[in-house]
């Protein structure tokens, strides 16, 4: 493939944005962008060794860093090796910035705090993913104590209906048969809209207006923002896949309360009971931090015994990182050592319920997106191997679960 080489770390909607500086740095075959994350010190870390390791590979070409790491701190990343520009957030979706003339130029960072969403280019191709990602919404409101990222993303912006309807018919008509709804903090899309419509009302509107849409999915949730029409459609929708993944981070009350949360326990529980109420078969996520500073060992049992007691099958665990210049920074460390122990047991119960999930899925019909001529996930988000033939990739397919292997089902034709 022409044009700039992509590095890109962290979340989805860093993925996503990859995918549209892709489109617009066709003509720069001697460049390579490094899309940045600032979750935590390790993805600063594996960034800055891709950026040293690129340029031992290939010192001709030119390196330019964006994301978030590089809106919060540009200066730390401008001096290193190869580097010969940074690009803001509020930038790097903008044609302009990858003209040879901006790239020429050391200019400063816009104000992230103010800057306004940049509308998604019409869609043209499907990028060769089965799976779209659609932006919905961009920044974050809400101050939690350990996270950075709304210096690196700004305030919640939300895309209007309209233009994500209009994406939503773009993504399919290019043969999508899946669209994720993507966003630093999608719970809050609608908040700066008159009115303050819900995702849910968002989440309705779509697959009201694209009824050839077969499957829509959420990303990552805030457990404290779920609607009525969230709700409604979990009930009554297929089309609304049966998978959620909460923002949990704790099951602790103390630590919740410290971590500035906007949940309690009670909130998280009923929230799992009342989805699994609806729709038995659900598919439930968190992410969750382990060694948040002053947890003590009572309240990381807390968290294990929720795990547990409520049996999340898709957990994304991250040991505690400081980032400085928030207020957790400041709080009284756990050990580094306690923090990977606890994080480690977090994903030994998470496995033990993700083969249990997928144990309760053999002998069903399932409802499979091909990623490849054998490997898909199906709308509860369980990867799936068909067994005894092979299929187009990116078509749907009614399976027979018969089997489980170590990467997930194994599945036939019905």
């Amino acid at each position: 493939m022409s044009g700039a080489k992509l590095l890109t770390f962290g979340c989805r909607l860093n993925l996503h944005e990859s995918e549209r500086i892709q489109g617009l740095t066709g003509h720069l075959d001697d460049v390579v962008v490094v899309n940045t994350c600032a979750v935590t010190t390790s993805a600063e870390r594996q960034a800055r060794q891709a950026i040293r390791r690129a340029h031992r590979e290939s010192p001709d070409k030119r390196i330019v860093v964006t994301g978030c790491a590089a809106q919060i701190a540009p200066e730390k990343w401008r001096g290193l090796p190869g580097v010969a520009r940074v690009i803001g957030n509020a930038e790097k979706l903008e044609a302009e910035s990858w003209t040879e003339k901006a790239l020429s130029q050391d200019a400063g960072l816009a104000d992230i705090m103010t800057a306004p969403l940049v509308p998604a280019s019409p869609v043209t191709e499907t990028g060769g993913h089965v799976r779209a990602l659609l932006q919905v919404q961009q920044g974050c409101d809400h101050r939690c104590t350990f996270c950075i990222i709304p210096y690196g993303r700004g305030a919640s912006r939300s895309v209007p209906v309209s233009d994500v309807v209009t994406r939503a018919r773009e993504l399919v008509a290019a043969g999508h048969h899946e669209i994720v709804l993507t966003g630093v903090d999608i719970a809050s899309w609608g908040s700066d809209i008159e009115g303050k419509p819900a995702l849910g009302t968002l989440c309705r509107a779509v697959l009201d207006a694209v009824p050839e849409l077969p499957r829509l999915r959420l990303s990552s949730l805030d457990p404290a923002s779920v609607d009525k029409d969230l709700w409604f459609l979990l009930a009554e929708e297929p089309r609304f896949l049966p998978h959620l993944h909460l923002s949990l981070q704790a099951a602790s009350d103390l630590v919740l309360k410290r971590m500035k949360r906007r949940h309690s326990v009670q909130d998280a529980e009923t929230l799992v009971s009342r989805a699994r109420a609806l729709r038995p078969d659900i598919a439930i996520g968190a992410d969750l931090i382990a060694g948040f500073p002053t947890e003590t060992d009572a309240q990381a049992q807390e968290t294990l015994d929720f795990v547990m007691r409520h049996q999340l099958p898709y957990l994304h665990v991250f040991p505690y990182s400081e980032r400085p210049g928030t207020p957790a920074a400041r709080m009284p460390s756990v050990p580094n050592a306690l923090r990977q122990a606890r994080a480690a047991a977090l994903r030994e119960a998470g496995e033990a319920n993700r083969r249990t999930y997928w144990q309760s899925m053999i002998g069903r019909d399932l409802d499979v997106l091909m990623e490849g001529p054998e490997r898909g996930h199906s709308a509860h988000f369980v990867p799936v191997r068909l067994s005894g033939g092979q299929a187009e990739r990116g078509s749907r397919l009614s399976l027979r679960a018969h089997g489980l292997d170590e990467a997930g089902l194994v599945a036939e034709i019905n």
